[in-house]
């Protein structure tokens, strides 16, 4: 067991971790079970308003032809082979998974750390094997894009845990690290979401954002959310918007969430080189909207 300390996802009561396979409440919340190696932490509640917006993700993203049955592909990512029809997209979260060990880890004793949107748990897996105490914590938990994927990977290992952002089970102030791993545009509200980080971000710790789509107009981002629901809904029959995401974020949306939470950020620009630094220049030639970029976003709380 990673050295973090369990609470209700609920109430935030410590949680009886004593008995191997299941966590108990002291409120009579959960119970919270171990199944398939993962710690099942949403209430029936949440599973029923994630339900869709699972379904749809999977589905788009099974038709996307993400992962594979090869446990060497989740242990060689983010570097897939060249033939890898993601390939790109696995080169700009290489590159900021890089900035994120530049800047913010190299250096550092071991630190406590959430993967928030961990996915396969390819960063979870990373950042174990240099020595750091992980949690990879999504809604998804299938074998092949979700939690389900960490029988692939050797130890150390991670502990994967389904939950929701807004209501983790963990007790307060623990955290180093809280990552936002290519999911805080999956929120619905970033300042709850973000004031749940908060609540569990240790003494100096930092908030992450990496590879979420940021805009510097809101009314690019909104473009992009239009053309992405039209292209869905040709594709597959739905617009996959069947909870209210944010999407993107902007400038302006940084501040505030600053402002609202306490918070003072830093922006760190990973390049990804020459063809993408000449993206936005060449939409504007062309009259076309701005494209999203990617930048790695960190935050502590003011004193």
């Amino acid at each position: 067991m990673p050295p973090f300390t369990f609470a209700c996802p609920q109430c935030h009561a410590l949680l009886d971790t004593s008995t191997p396979n299941l966590w108990r409440c002291p409120a009579g919340h959960g119970p919270y079970p171990l199944e398939d190696g993962i710690w099942r932490c949403l209430t029936p509640a949440q599973s029923s308003y994630y339900a869709q917006f699972v379904q749809e993700y999977e589905t788009v993203r099974r038709a996307e032809g993400w992962g594979s049955p090869s446990a060497a592909y989740y242990r060689a990512l983010p570097y897939p082979g060249r033939d890898d029809p993601h390939a790109a997209i696995w080169h700009i979260r290489a590159r900021s998974y890089q900035t994120l060990q530049r800047r913010l880890l190299a250096g550092r004793p071991p630190q406590r750390i959430l993967d928030l949107g961990a996915g396969n748990g390819w960063l979870s897996h990373r950042l174990a094997q240099a020595g750091h105490h992980l949690l990879a914590i999504d809604l998804l938990v299938n074998p092949v894009d979700g939690l389900g994927a960490h029988h692939h990977y050797p130890p150390p290992p991670f502990l994967p845990i389904q939950a929701s952002f807004n209501q983790l089970p963990l007790a307060a102030g623990q955290a180093d690290l809280v990552i936002y791993n290519g999911s805080i545009h999956y929120a619905t509200d970033y300042e709850q979401t973000l004031r749940e980080a908060r609540r569990l971000l240790a003494p100096a710790g930092t908030i992450v954002i990496m590879d979420s789509p940021c805009y510097s107009q809101p009314s690019s981002g909104a473009q992009m959310v239009r053309e992405r629901q039209a292209r869905f809904q040709q594709a597959f029959g739905f617009a996959a918007n069947a909870l209210p995401n944010e999407n993107f974020l902007t400038p302006g949306r940084v501040a505030t969430l600053a402002a609202e939470l306490g918070l003072t950020w830093r922006i760190y620009k990973p390049f990804y080189g020459w063809r993408w630094a000449l993206r936005p220049w060449l939409a504007r030639l062309a009259g076309h909207r701005q494209p999203a970029q990617f930048y790695l976003l960190a935050a502590r709380a003011n004193p």
